[in-house]
């Protein structure tokens, strides 16, 4: 049986490099079973990642710190009012198959916004969550990259409650040049971070410990994940 994971809220918004470093520290107690496993949910200040395949030619305009990450995925923003939840696994105990660990974050960001009157959806050849807004072009809601290392996952989601969309604009978010990004509240739902909280926590159970051999696979897998 899977001991519970724990889950922990950071108070205010997180450095990028401290994160990082936060999460290394943890998978390698993880892997040597001196710690559990654990979903970490912060924001961070407005900042651009570039993951293992992002291009130069993909950062129009710097006007923010940016970090080189080993996750996988391209170029995208972290910034305040944007839910990031870092998701730190065992594979080893849960299923060493990076693949559907991956469709099962999609599966949780779907099932959250559910919640909440919106309908998320995949596209095939592009990462994350998608939804549809009347009248204008589909839009991406969440973002997807994450990492493997000895089989523990870290890295995560990143799901748009109310962040400063024009902050996007010094980037093409994750490479696509022909679809915009969305949040909650451009789609008419506000809603506070605590409710969003609370909703991830309920799904994630939901998801993840119903996950198993019929989750289907990620196309895209190696465009979002890396592993080592």
């Amino acid at each position: 049986m899977i001991a519970p994971v724990d889950w922990n809220i950071a108070p205010a918004p997180v450095a990028y490099e401290a994160a990082v470093a936060a999460m290394e520290t943890r998978v390698a107690a993880i892997r040597a079973g001196t710690a559990g496993e654990q979903v970490w949910l912060v924001e961070h200040p407005p900042l651009y990642t570039a993951g293992t395949g992002a291009q130069a030619a993909d950062l129009l305009d710097a006007r923010f710190p940016v970090h080189r990450t080993g996750r996988g995925g391209q170029f995208t923003y972290h910034g305040p009012g944007q839910r990031v939840a870092y998701v730190m696994l065992d594979l080893r105990r849960r299923g060493p198959d990076v693949r559907a660990f991956v469709c099962a974050l999609e599966d949780w960001i779907i099932a959250t916004l559910k919640g909440f009157g919106v309908e998320g959806e995949r596209r095939d050849g592009r990462v994350g969550v998608w939804v549809r807004r009347p009248g204008r072009t589909e839009a991406k809601i969440a973002a997807v990259g994450v990492r493997v290392r000895h089989w523990i996952t870290y890295h995560g989601i990143a799901l748009n409650l109310r962040p400063d969309l024009t902050h996007y604009a010094g980037i093409v978010p994750c490479g696509i040049r022909d679809a915009g990004v969305t949040s909650l509240h451009d789609l008419g739902v506000d809603v506070l971070m605590d409710e969003v909280d609370a909703a991830l926590r309920h799904t994630f159970s939901t998801v993840f410990e119903g996950a198993g051999e019929d989750l289907a696979y990620a196309t895209t897998f190696g465009r979002f994940a890396t592993a080592d």
